[in-house]
């Protein structure tokens, strides 16, 4: 069932940050969502996770859906190995599953290293894989190739693709170099010049 929102909005200490917001995300498609820094992008995903509680209008489409996000902050157990986080999040998970998430991005060799003394770079593949190793039917993620060379972040979204296939996933990202290699079909402009009100399909 694909997700929608109708008239949506949030405001924050009186500011609004989303107004109205109507749009549909289709189930078993990628859309991105982009504008603007302060137009309600992670707002938006943080309602369809329950984080937050919007004033007004309706979401639906969620029922039964197994949702997964990636979060601007990794959000690791630090004192946790790699192996050990994908275990705490997906206990279902084979440890043959386990560690060909991690080898699939890079981090083979890291099974063990714990999160606190990993890099940045590397912190962002665990938690892709954690999210991604869950089998969502349902994948929310904000900007979650910040801090990945252009190498990384190819094949980490050529991992998401083939992890997540068959999902609805939704991506929040300033960069339009992105929504290409996760084959998204679908754009939300939130803000901006840019902004035709609801999303826009190519």
């Amino acid at each position: 069932m694909d997700i929608a929102v109708s008239g949506l909005c949030k405001s924050f200490d009186g500011r609004p940050v989303l107004e109205n917001l109507s749009a549909v995300f289709p189930d078993g498609r990628c859309t991105a969502v982009m504008g603007p820094s302060g137009q309600g992008k992670t707002t938006l995903l943080r309602i369809l996770m329950g984080l937050e509680k919007a004033d007004a209008g309706t979401v639906s489409g969620l029922e039964g859906k197994r949702l997964a996000a990636v979060f601007q902050e990794d959000r690791l157990f630090p004192h946790l190995s790699a192996r050990k986080n994908l275990r705490a999040a997906c206990p279902a998970a084979s440890e043959e599953e386990i560690l060909q998430a991690l080898e699939a991005l890079g981090l083979g060799e890291s099974l063990h290293q714990r999160a606190a003394s990993m890099s940045g770079g590397m912190k962002r593949r665990v938690a892709i894989a954690r999210a991604a190793l869950c089998r969502p039917s349902l994948l929310l993620l904000d900007e979650p190739f910040r801090g990945l060379d252009a190498e990384t972040r190819a094949y980490t979204a050529a991992y998401l693709r083939k992890q997540t296939a068959g999902a609805a996933l939704i991506l929040v990202t300033h960069d339009p170099a992105e929504p290409p290699l996760l084959g998204a079909q679908a754009t939300l402009y939130l803000g901006g010049p840019a902004d035709p009100a609801a999303a826009e399909y190519r």
